[in-house]
């Protein structure tokens, strides 16, 4: 089974803006004539364009032994062998992000919640979520479209 991850309004917009506003201040900062200034800003929007490009979640696959986290460069797995639990659940509006991005090409990276503890996010709508918890105690917030319907098949593999 394989679900894509859509990303919200907010994450779009942010996206757009955040890429809209490094490229406008590089044109100017070439137009200026201040070609130091134009590599710096072309050198932070290469490295953000790379750092969304490694850890924005397309979509979330199940197999026979393990479960998919496709991403753009590469593919995050996560043996069900090694899978505790899995249940629906939200990230809180108190969740902090400790190395990550909160919206901008989706949310990934590691946040710290109050009631979940530490945590490894990969999604796009805080409302599509689910929490897989590793037999090691590392913590996965994963989320993609029907997330119900994915973690009936994830608890269905475990049995």
């Amino acid at each position: 089974m394989k679900k894509n991850v859509s990303l919200s309004g907010y994450s779009l917009l942010i996206s757009v803006i955040i890429l809209a506003v490094f490229v406008s201040g590089g044109l100017y900062a070439w137009k200026v004539g201040n070609t130091f200034l134009s590599y710096v800003i072309v050198f932070c929007l290469a490295v953000l364009c790379v750092a969304g490009l490694l850890y924005m979640p397309l979509s979330i696959k199940i197999t026979e032994n393990d479960l998919r986290i496709n991403r753009s460069l590469w593919i995050k797995s996560l043996p069900l062998a090694g899978i505790e639990s899995v249940k629906l659940c939200n990230p809180s509006m108190g969740a902090v992000r400790i190395c990550g991005s909160s919206g901008y090409m989706g949310y990934w990276g590691w946040f710290r919640d109050h009631n979940l503890g530490k945590y490894f996010a990969y999604y796009g709508n805080a409302t599509d979520c689910f929490l897989v918890t590793m037999k090691d105690g590392r913590k996965y917030m994963l989320g993609c479209k029907d997330a119900p319907e994915m973690v009936a098949a994830i608890q269905s593999k475990l049995q």
